[in-house]
Formats: C-alpha cells, sequence, structure tokens
C-alpha cells in the first residue's frame, strides 16, 4: 500500500537571491558576489525539506502561467514534490521576491514583490482527495477561506477511527489579526517571534503560556525563537524546551523557519515524541543555516 503524503498549503515564489560582502550603503554601487534563482515561499520551501527528509509530500498553492511557473515547477518535481494539487489562474502574476544576503554574517533581507494572484481558496480545496494524506500544514494566508478548509478536514476525520485520521498544523506568522483565527484549528500550533513580540511577549515560553488559550482542545503550540532555540506547550502544561543548534558558521538563514517548521512535522510523522520533534527541529534548522540552499542539509 502506498504511503500516504504530507500536504502543505501556501505560498509558492521564487527567489532572487544576491549574495554580497556587506549590505549596501544608500547610494552606493555594490557588485553581488553571486546570483540564484531558488524556489521559496514558506509552504513551499517545507516541502523541500519534507521531501529531503524522505516525507512523501505534496504542495498546494496558485501559480500563473508563465516562464517564472515553468521554473518552479520543474523545481517542485526535481526536489520530487507532487504539484498536483496546484491551482492555476489565468490571472494575476506569480510572485517574486529579491532577497539580498549578507555574507559577511548570513543575515537575509527580503523585498517582496506581491501580485495579485489569487490565494487558494475553500472551493479549490473540496477537489482535494483528502484520503491521499496523512497530513496537512497550512501557512496562514487568506485565513477566512483557511477555516473552511480546517472544518472540511475536521468533518472528515469525524468519519474515522483516530489512527485514520489526517493530522493538522497551522503555521500563523505574520502579525495581521486576520490570522489569529486559526489559532482554533490544528493539532499543532506553530506561531512565530514576530507574532509573539508584536503582542508584547519577550520569550518563547511567554508566548506559549500567553496563547495556549486561544489553541484548540489538545494541541500542541510550537514557538521558535532564533538563536534562543524552541520552545512547545501541550495539554498537559509541561512546558518542553530545546536549544539552538548554531553552526561552526553563519552562511544564509533564509528558510530556517521553514526548515524548522518541515522538521518538527516530519519528526512527529514518524512516531517521535514532541520534545525529539523540537530538538530535531532545531538540529536541522541550525545546520540549514550553515549552507547555501538546501543541498546537503541531510
Amino acid at each position: 500500500m502506498e504511503e500516504k503524503q504530507i500536504l502543505c498549503v501556501g505560498l509558492v515564489v521564487l527567489d532572487i537571491i544576491n549574495v554580497v560582502d556587506k549590505y549596501p550603503e544608500e547610494d552606493s554601487d555594490s557588485r553581488c558576489l553571486t546570483q540564484r534563482w531558488q524556489r521559496g515561499g514558506n509552504a513551499s520551501n517545507s516541502c523541500t525539506i519534507l521531501s529531503l527528509l524522505g516525507a512523501p509530500c505534496a504542495f498546494m498553492g496558485s501559480l500563473a502561467p508563465g516562464h517564472v511557473a515553468d521554473f518552479l515547477v520543474t523545481d517542485f518535481k526535481y526536489r520530487g514534490v507532487d504539484v498536483s494539487q496546484v491551482a492555476w489562474q489565468n490571472k494575476g502574476e506569480t510572485p517574486c521576491s529579491c532577497c539580498i544576503v549578507n555574507n559577511s554574517n548570513g543575515s537575509r533581507t527580503i523585498i517582496l514583490y506581491d501580485t495579485n494572484l489569487p490565494d487558494v481558496s475553500a472551493k479549490d480545496f473540496e477537489k482535494v482527495d483528502l484520503n491521499r494524506f496523512k497530513w496537512i500544514h497550512f501557512e496562514g494566508r487568506n485565513a477566512s477561506e483557511q477555516v473552511k478548509m480546517l472544518q472540511r478536514i475536521e468533518q472528515h476525520n469525524k468519519k474515522l477511527p483516530k489512527e485514520q485520521q489526517i493530522t493538522i498544523s497551522v503555521e500563523v506568522e505574520k502579525p495581521r489579526e486576520e490570522l489569529y483565527q486559526l489559532f482554533a484549528y490544528g493539532d499543532v500550533v506553530f506561531v512565530s517571534k514576530d507574532v509573539a513580540r508584536h503582542m508584547g511577549f519577550r520569550s518563547a515560553a511567554e508566548t506559549l503560556k500567553g496563547l495556549y488559550n486561544r489553541v484548540g482542545k489538545g494541541a500542541v503550540l510550537v514557538c521558535a525563537w532564533a538563536e534562543e532555540g524552541a520552545d512547545a506547550l501541550g495539554p498537559d502544561g509541561q512546558l518542553l524546551h530545546s536549544d539552538a543548534f548554531p553552526p561552526p558558521q553563519l552562511v544564509d538563514t533564509l528558510g530556517a523557519g521553514d526548515t524548522f517548521n518541515a522538521s518538527v512535522i516530519f519528526s512527529l510523522s514518524q512516531g517521535k515524541s514532541m520534545q525529539e520533534a523540537l530538538t530535531f527541529g532545531c538540529q536541522i534548522a541550525g545546520k540549514k543555516c550553515g549552507i547555501q540552499g538546501y543541498d546537503g542539509i541531510v
């Protein structure tokens, strides 16, 4: 019997990455050391990591026909990611971003060209055969539509025994009020440091204690805090922590958060404990920060 997939729903963009010696000063004329095209976007990046770790996975998001989409689809297939769920749109453009990576400290600055391409809708999601998936991860975007998708999965799960139900995870990354309704859904909820600080929290532990009452019954809330590692809090009230695993040299932090999320999802999907998954997520995210791109992460 074919193993069920992990589906990631969210954004895919074309990242145009310029590596420079130092961040350009105003009115300066700078040369970049290298430039490359790379498939980006939270859900898209997480699919890359899941595939590299050995999980059968699929991506669902919006693409507009054209040479950028051709590049992205080719790269998905090269990485072994199933793109049969992509919602093709005949309006708008596929988003692009310009990313500047500072070669001296590994930091990255992103300038996003956000187009008018519609996100995946609940109507698009109705076409998905849920029986193909064991886990579905949502990058929080058009929350009102995603709530309908999440409710569809919940209804699907009610018809199945526990061991056959789809596990749901949700990422709340952007400090936008509309996205906060997603806290109430999912077996695993990832909240970003940006959202936490926007809400006035000063650490991962403080964030989890302050926000846990927003998640659904039995859910686990997870928060990564860069070089301070990551914490998780579940229904038993036990606060779990993993230290960070910084690389010998910081090279490229682009996609580190998506790497962490995917690694936690992979570990949990393999039956590991939340503590094991948290540690594994920090280990793989740390390794990613020590390399350019994703080749060599495993």
